[in-house]
């Protein structure tokens, strides 16, 4: 309960008491006056407790940020993780089809004229 509830509920029940007193006394002035502050009071205590509420929803706000940046964090490092280990990987792989290559190399030499020649087949216009 913040500042501005306290004084829009006194405000409020201050209000409620001089309408009741005015109508005791006959006094209508007393009356309108008690209704004024009823008025104004239940106002200031509403727009009391639609400040806590933007208040909590701000740090409901910050709270999710602050979720959203610790999970950003994990999977960018997951990210590194999975490159890294790409990266090992392919340089593994191409280790071992240059150790291929260089152990075979007339299986290597017609192969790459074979899928030259069927690139040049592929490409070629139809007549």
């Amino acid at each position: 309960m913040n500042r501005d509830q306290i004084r829009g509920a006194s405000r409020h029940l201050k209000g409620r008491t001089q309408t009741a007193i005015g109508g005791l006394a006959g006094d209508p002035a007393r009356q309108v006056r008690g209704a004024v502050n009823q008025v104004a009071g239940g106002a200031q205590y509403a727009y009391g407790r639609a400040r806590d509420r933007a208040e909590d929803l701000i740090d409901d706000g910050r709270h999710l940020a602050h979720e959203a940046r610790e999970r950003a964090d994990d999977l960018i490092e997951d990210g590194r993780h999975y490159a890294q280990e790409a990266s090992r990987r392919a340089r593994t792989h191409g280790q071992q089809a240059i150790r291929y290559a260089d152990s075979h190399r007339t299986t290597t030499l017609l192969a790459f004229v074979g899928v030259a020649f069927a690139l040049g087949w592929l490409a070629r216009s139809s007549r």
